[in-house]
């Protein structure tokens, strides 16, 4: 009886053990800053089809407060919890992004979402994104020992993942692809796979298999063209990343002012989405984008250290996946506005329009900062 209660005690301990508070307000404030940006950034476009310049927002800030509730209730969930269903992660993402090819919504050639209402859209490889991390935190723990082996470790846990990708590219979703396998592989060498081994496979599989996606499909390769010089098809093709270096340019060093960004109004595409970044920079100017990705650095900051003090090898990898999967995010994105790569679509984290999305990376936080109560006990 005493050794039940003594268990029962711990784990009431651990639960109202504090979490990362430093984690706590970077969430807290690029979460702020992004629903501030969105409201500046969408309110022309939302105006132009709604009538209204807060259509956007308020559907982001109902997803923000849900997302926080969220939070907030996960991180008191033991995050030991998720290693009991990760081979059922696996299978939930193979059915999920199976499904969506039978009955996703296509918009612009692609099959990307599920719509549960007329004004409501999920995009299953958002959760699949999660339910990766879980997968492969899992299957790396339980097979640590095989992991320096080359067919049992890189080879076995590769193939676990090429389904998956298969599925992302049928709907065509490359970006998604990109960012999952950049997670599962940075997961793989945190766990002990060898580092040579990926750059060996890379150079022989990896890239030839880029470049024959990218001659493949012809927006593809098109998208690497524009990249190299987007002057050549100004109104066309190239249209979209010279308006983001035009605002990215105007906005100098302190930038024109909140809500006072031109290229918002319909000349640059998806402002308040995948090219909030360089709304931002149009407004915020050289200061606000240096002070955002100081932000977004704090925040990897932190989730390495969660990562490094977690007890246990399955917190350690779950922790260092979702801070990957931030960083992963923030860099192409904004690599893509910047034109330092070919564009494709990367939403900006706790700034691009999405609810779903939104509601799932706090969920993702809401983990992260419970690994963080555990750390902090160590």
């Amino acid at each position: 009886m005493a050794s039940k209660n003594t268990k029962t005690s711990k784990f009431s301990w651990f639960l109202n053990n504090p979490v990362d508070f430093t984690l706590v307000i970077i969430i807290l404030i690029l979460l702020c800053l992004g629903l501030i940006m969105l409201l500046s950034a969408s309110s022309p476009k939302s105006l132009a089809e709604y009538g209204t310049s807060y259509q956007f927002f308020v559907k982001q800030l109902i997803f923000a407060i849900l997302g926080l509730i969220a939070m907030a209730m996960i991180s008191k969930i033991d995050y030991r919890f998720y290693k009991r269903f990760y081979k059922i992660s696996w299978i939930v993402s193979i059915i999920l992004l199976a499904l969506v090819l039978v009955i996703g919504k296509e918009v612009n050639h692609a099959k990307r979402w599920i719509e549960i209402t007329t004004s409501l859209s999920f995009q299953p490889s958002e959760l699949v994104k999660f339910l990766m991390i879980v997968f492969y935190a899992g299957m790396l723990t339980k097979n640590r020992d095989e992991l320096g082996n080359f067919w049992t470790g890189l080879v076995k846990h590769i193939c676990m993942l090429a389904p998956i990708i298969v599925l992302l590219l049928l709907q065509p979703h490359f970006s998604a692809s990109m960012v999952i396998i950049g997670i599962c592989c940075i997961m793989m060498v945190m766990a002990g796979c060898k580092l040579w081994q990926f750059i060996a496979s890379g150079l022989s599989i990896g890239i030839p298999v880029i470049i024959a996606l990218v001659i493949k499909s012809p927006y593809r390769l098109q998208r690497v063209v524009t990249f190299m010089n987007p002057w050549q098809d100004p109104t066309d093709t190239g249209w979209q990343v010279i308006q983001s270096l035009y605002a990215i340019g105007s906005g100098g060093l302190f930038g024109t002012g909140l809500g006072e960004g031109k290229q918002k109004y319909l000349y640059l595409p998806e402002p308040h989405n995948d090219f909030i970044f360089s709304a931002l920079a149009e407004e915020l100017g050289f200061i606000g984008c240096a002070i955002v990705i100081i932000l977004f650095i704090i925040l990897i900051w932190r989730g390495i250290l969660i990562a490094m003090k977690a007890p246990d090898m399955f917190g350690s990898l779950m922790a260092i996946g979702i801070t990957a999967l931030i960083g992963i995010q923030v860099i192409i994105n904004i690599a893509v506005v910047t034109s330092s790569m070919p564009a494709t679509g990367m939403p900006l984290p706790f700034f691009s329009y999405g609810g779903t999305a939104l509601f799932i990376l706090l969920c993702e936080m809401g983990v992260l900062l419970n690994i963080s109560r555990a750390s902090l006990k160590n």
